[in-house]
């Protein structure tokens, strides 16, 4: 990815629900090299915005795009194996253990079980590699949504409130992803509430308030 391209575009972007306004005339546009910061309070808007870019929260108007896919086509599906989402709440199937959690997207990209292994290990959770993910904390279900990342090296990275409930250690691992994604040429989205931390961290900032970029 040539440094400077564009990956996401986002112009006049809305996103409904019933009569409620969720986004509302967002315009956004992020480059490879960038590391971009949303921060806003609680319902501002933030997390959906960063499930649109992850093309997981259709449009409902206005133009969207990721790394050239329109939004509105069946073409966005095939630009998912590009981008790495780790949400708020961890997305890992309960009844699996950590490694299993793994194993499976390595397997759909065509990647060894031993480097689910090897991430696992990289996080700290070499360990509890057999341990299902209910029966794990949310810092170790965490943890393994890291691996995934350092296991598939996604070029466009989005990360929702990363540093929530974590300690020192694994904050640390958050912004390693994040340097690491931007120094590949790739891109970093962030959201959080905290904006101290999305300063130290990325190249620039944007305000979500009230559905509105600002």
């Amino acid at each position: 990815m040539s440094d400077g391209a564009v990956l996401v575009d986002l112009e006049g972007v809305s996103v409904r629900a019933g009569a409620v306004r969720i986004l509302d005339d967002v315009s956004l546009t992020v480059r490879a090299g960038e590391a971009v910061g949303i921060f806003g309070s609680n319902g501002a808007g933030k997390t959906t915005l960063l499930r649109l870019i992850a093309t997981l929260q259709p449009p409902q108007g206005g133009r969207c795009s990721v790394f050239g896919a329109d939004m509105y086509s069946v073409a966005r599906y095939d630009v998912r194996h590009r981008i790495g989402y780790v949400g708020h709440t961890p997305g890992l199937y309960p009844e699996l253990t950590l490694l299993e959690n793994l194993a499976f997207v390595a397997d759909a990209q065509g990647l060894p079980t031993s480097e689910a292994l090897r991430s696992l290990e990289l996080v700290g959770l070499g360990g509890a590699a057999d341990r299902r993910a209910d029966h794990s904390s949310h810092g170790m279900q965490r943890r393994t949504e890291f691996a995934r990342i350092l296991m598939t090296g996604p070029e466009l990275l989005l990360l929702d409130e990363p540093h929530s409930a974590l300690d020192a250690d694994a904050i640390n691992l958050v912004d390693t992803l994040v340097h690491r994604t931007v120094d590949r040429g790739g891109a970093a989205v962030l959201v959080s509430h905290d904006r101290d931390r999305m300063n130290t961290l990325t190249t620039r900032t944007h305000e979500i308030k009230n559905g509105t970029l600002l």
